[in-house]
This record gives C-alpha cells, structure tokens and sequence, in this order.
C-alpha cells in the first residue's frame, strides 16, 4: 500500500472517531413550546429502568472493550521494547507492523463504543 492511501485512511479514520465521539457526548434536550405541568412528567418518565438484557450486554461490551484496551498495551508495549532492542532491520520491521496494529486496536475499541452507543439508543 502506498504511503499516500496510507495516510488518506488515516485522517479519514481519524475524522470519522472525532464525529463519533462529538455525537456520542451531546445530550438530549426536550423542550415545549408551552408552559408544561410537572405532575404530567412524573408519571411518564421513569429513571432507572434497565432489564436483564440491558445489564448483560452493557457488561459484555464493557469487558470486551477494556480486554481490547489492556492486550492493545501490552502489544505495543512488547513491540516497544523489541523495537528498542532490535537491529536497523529488525527496527524497519517493526515500523511496519505498527500501523496496521494501530488501526486495528482504534477499529477494535471503536466498534465496541459504537456498539454500545447504538444499544443505548435504541432501549
């Protein structure tokens, strides 16, 4: 792959993170144009209510995405230390490794947040 698509798909990457993280953390605003009675929405919203579904894959998301963070560290954290150690060849070698592994660990934690984002719209 050349070094120009290359870096095209990083930023095209990089841009697509930073609209998935601007619209996972805006919030949700419920206005009215007339003047609402508060007894009204205390019967209809409910805080709180989560179902054993929910729960459950709430939890299997969070562990699946902290497993991907935590081996994601100890590989670049191997990779480093062979990097540091290793010959002008081996070194090379490692260069290019680095970016598919990269981009791997970035598609790895970005589907579990994506997941988890779309779960949570859609209960």
């Amino acid at each position: 792959m050349k070094r120009s698509t290359m870096k095209k798909i990083v930023k095209i990457i990089a841009m697509l993170l930073i609209v998935i993280t601007l619209v996972s953390f805006t919030s949700h605003v419920f206005a009215a144009g007339s003047m609402l009675d508060p007894k009204d929405l205390e019967n209809k919203i409910e805080y709180g209510e989560t179902n054993e579904l929910t729960s459950k894959v709430g939890k299997i998301m969070g562990m699946i995405r902290n497993i991907s963070i935590i081996a994601a560290v100890i590989v670049i954290m191997v990779i480093g230390v062979k990097y540091i150690l290793g010959s002008v060849e081996e070194k090379a070698e490692y260069k290019k490794t680095f970016m598919p592994l990269i981009i791997g660990i970035i598609l790895v934690v970005a589907a579990t947040t994506i997941a988890s984002f779309l779960f949570n719209i859609m209960k």
